[in-house]
């Protein structure tokens, strides 16, 4: 299976980034079959240097089947080559709070609704 996906290149703390295609079994900085690309993640959004991509190798490669990685998805739909991923908008299970934070925080929020009826009948009278 092909995989457009990036690999990593540059100094330590420095990184730069290559978008290749390559096979999904190759390791992530070995062989790859075209360079598709670059990012590099140390220039600001706005530099036109940022991300590099040939579009028309791309819409080639994804026409004959290979699959972007998350990142270099969300890369095309940037660019508008590819349509953008849709992005989680729920909470997923693993980030949602354990069972006991979700139980002081239903506590705190029906104290917090006494106090304020408390505070509202007094006034009402």
């Amino acid at each position: 299976m092909l995989r457009i996906r990036l690999t990593r290149g540059g100094a330590k703390k420095r990184p730069f980034y290559r978008i290749v295609v390559a096979d999904s079994r190759a390791p992530r900085d070995g062989r790859f079959i075209e360079k598709l690309g670059s990012y590099n993640p140390m220039l600001p959004k706005e530099h036109a240097d940022r991300l590099i991509l040939k579009e028309e190798r791309v819409k080639y490669w994804l026409g004959v089947g290979a699959l972007p990685s998350d990142r270099v998805a969300r890369f095309l739909g940037l660019t508008g080559v590819a349509p953008a991923p849709a992005l989680p908008t729920e909470q997923t299970k693993k980030s949602a709070p354990k069972a006991k934070a979700q139980e002081r925080a239903a506590e705190k929020a029906k104290a917090a609704a006494e106090a304020a009826e408390a505070a509202a009948a007094p006034a009402e009278a």
